[in-house]
């Protein structure tokens, strides 16, 4: 089994600047992709951004593009989301979520954590 663990989230001003990260702990698992998603209040989940495995692929939410950067950390099992010109309208929970391998079945699941909460103040 897997666990991910989101931290980084809080308060800030518009036009400010948060890093979120993402830690994957656990035995027998290997992960593959990684992606963080965000779900405001009344709306669906949706993507940010995603990442492979090996960290040089990447793809972003038009509007992420531009203000918000993903990468990953493989040796600590970690993934972690810059954004920067945060809108009020980023205001969400962000979720990390993680294409898993069992290793001792080969099975593959999708892992999330349990978010964290971004708010963006006018």
């Amino acid at each position: 089994q897997v666990k991910l663990v989101e931290s980084g989230g809080g308060l800030v001003q518009a036009g400010g600047s948060l890093r979120l990260s993402c830690a994957a702990s656990g035995s027998s698992f290997s992960i593959n992709r990684m992606a963080w998603y965000r779900q405001a209040p009344g709306n669906q989940r949706e993507l940010v951004a995603a990442i492979s495995s090996d960290g040089i692929t990447t793809n972003y939410a038009d509007f992420a593009s531009g203000r918000f950067t993903i990468s990953r950390d493989n040796a600590k099992n970690t993934v972690y989301l810059q954004m920067d010109s945060l809108k009020p309208e980023d205001t969400a929970v962000y979720l990390c979520n993680a294409g898993t391998i069992d290793t001792t079945v080969y099975k593959y699941f999708e892992a999330w954590g349990q978010g964290t909460l971004v708010t963006v103040s006018s």
